[in-house]
């Protein structure tokens, strides 16, 4: 068979298992329960009985592996709420369970990597990754490295103040974040305050507890209040990626997460107003849509496991 490696992406719900080539060749991929109690030692079962004549542990080049809260470099998760965890050494817990060698990421930072490595960002060394889901999540690779940052927070773009007048809080505690307008929750949001002051008749009354999806679609069919909605959000998105290519200026941003599945409307939402709030050296930036979908994180986490084959070292 020869070398191969896995990818783990530990979500709220559901562990998502993938083996890997080192080329990044999908083999096989699985999910089991996330039980927050036991959940790494679930993972480390549910490899070892991967292993088989063809997939011997001998030729297994380790694990990579996501978590959803900051990862310092050395594999520490310093707080996971999700999973109820504090500081946890989530590489040698997995480590030492396994007897593989293993490496550790945010699963925002790890889906972006896997984009750059089979997806989206494909063929660029330098990205930024805005995952619009029920948050909005992020990651930064320069020079096909992740940045996690001296605390492994580094990427939460979603927590990016876009908006200083606002009055309502994030679930963050601050107010006017990205999140508030541009994540599935936020679109939703901005809809319905569009729809209390009534300016405009819609579609959307009709839905009893919409969606952002339906938002969205009503916006392909012309519903005044889906069109300014969709504008709203590509106006955020945009004065956001713009402070953000002031910064790290990457070749090219990748859309992801749910919110994403809505496609170019998306991307010209952005681009319409992106290079009005850019500095020249950064006008033009390209936008893509993520093609992985789900299985970024897995991708991602398999991407550090092949390391310099990629030019990702941590």
């Amino acid at each position: 068979m020869g070398k191969f490696c896995f990818g783990v992406d530990i979500g709220g719900t559901s562990v998502k298992l993938g083996m890997f080539t080192m080329k990044g060749d999908l083999i096989n991929k699985w999910e089991i329960p996330t039980l927050p109690e036991s959940v790494l030692s679930d993972v480390a079962r549910s490899i070892e009985d991967r292993f088989s004549d063809e997939y011997t542990k001998e030729d297994c080049e380790g694990i990579g592996i996501d978590v959803p809260g900051p990862v310092t470099e050395d594999g520490f998760v310093s707080q996971c709420v999700n999973m109820h965890w504090g500081r946890t050494d989530v590489k040698g817990e997995i480590e030492k369970l396994t007897g593989l060698r293993a490496m550790v990421a945010n699963d925002a930072n790890a889906a972006a990597l896997g984009e750059k490595w089979q997806g989206g960002g494909k063929g660029h060394e330098s990205l930024t990754m805005v995952t619009l889901g029920t948050g909005v999540g992020g990651g930064v690779i320069i020079g096909g490295k992740i940045i996690a940052g001296s605390n492994g927070a580094a990427g939460e773009i979603g927590h990016i103040c876009v908006n200083p007048n606002e009055e309502a809080s994030c679930n963050c505690g601050k107010k006017g974040c990205l999140e508030q307008y541009a994540s599935a929750t936020g679109i939703v949001r901005l809809a319905k305050m569009e729809m209390i002051e009534g300016k405009s008749s819609t579609i959307l009354a009709d839905i009893d507890g919409f969606s952002a999806k339906d938002v969205l679609d009503a916006a392909k069919k012309g519903d005044a209040i889906g069109v300014d909605v969709l504008d709203k959000l590509g106006w955020y998105l945009a004065f956001a990626c713009a402070g953000i290519a002031q910064i790290v200026d990457p070749e090219v941003f990748v859309i992801g997460g749910g919110v994403s599945k809505a496609g170019d409307i998306i991307i010209k939402a952005i681009t319409k107003y992106y290079n009005g709030f850019a500095m020249d050296a950064v006008k033009n930036k390209e936008f893509r849509l993520a093609t992985l979908g789900n299985d970024a994180g897995i991708y991602g986490c398999a991407a550090m496991i092949a390391g310099k084959k990629i030019g990702y070292e941590k």
